[in-house]
């Protein structure tokens, strides 16, 4: 499994938080599409002038685990030490935030002292345009297109597409053999709503691209919708 170490540093000012001192309190990595896992380091000292006990370190999030450097959790004035996030890649692309809250000494379980925030900048190999289709009851039924393009310095083919249900029907066209295509969908009928999974199957070599979803719904437009289309 692949882990990619901490490449770029966006805030530089430094952060007081009962008493301990980053330097960064945002970090920011640009990762390789092939990575697993990616990690962000948080370094700290204590410049106050009586000890500080960090209660509790959390990430809101089940994709990213929290250490810190040898367990540490109580330090004196002077001392130093690190905090480490490590983000697993998953199905993630784009641009993604993850956050890191740490409590320290009579911080209460709603408000702790600060948030620490890695930011992680992810290849998107496959771009789907729009992810979603949307028809409105009994509107129009003209079919709608998906544009997927592939970012990749290497082609990479789409080779095959199905559709979790028969009330859209997907119809793939080829506009440049490894690069750009053009998925076409239409719903049997809008008279009903109704919702289908759209799997684009793909031959990247990166076996995180190899499947894409995307989505065609029939429904009841909102409010603020059906307003807009009114003469």
């Amino acid at each position: 499994m692949k882990t990619l170490s901490l490449v770029g540093i966006l805030l530089t000012a430094c952060l007081h938080a009962g008493g301990l001192e980053f330097a960064q309190t945002l970090r920011e990595i640009h990762a390789p599409a092939d990575v697993d896992k990616v990690a962000a380091e948080f370094e700290f000292t204590n410049r106050g002038d009586k000890p500080v006990r960090v209660v509790k370190y959390d990430a809101a999030c089940s994709c990213m685990s929290v250490t810190i450097k040898d367990a540490k959790l109580k330090y004196a004035p002077g001392e130093s030490g690190v905090i480490r996030a490590v983000f697993e890649m998953g199905n993630f692309s784009g641009t993604v935030d993850k956050v890191v809250a740490l409590w320290l000494d009579e911080d209460p379980a709603d408000k702790p002292s600060l948030t620490l925030t890695v930011r992680v900048h992810i290849p998107v190999l496959v771009s789907l345009e729009p992810k979603t289709l949307k028809w409105d009851l009994d509107g129009d039924a003209s079919p709608q297109t998906i544009r997927i393009t592939m970012n990749d310095a290497k082609p990479i083919r789409v080779t095959g597409v199905n559709s979790s249900s028969p009330a859209f029907k997907p119809e793939l066209k080829t506009i440049e053999e490894g690069k750009i295509y053009e998925l076409s969908v239409t719903p049997a009928s809008i008279r009903t709503p109704g919702l289908g999974i759209l799997r684009i199957e793909t031959d990247s070599a990166n076996a995180k691209h190899r499947l894409h979803q995307a989505f065609a719904v029939v429904r009841k437009p909102t409010p603020a919708e059906a307003a807009a289309l009114k003469p």
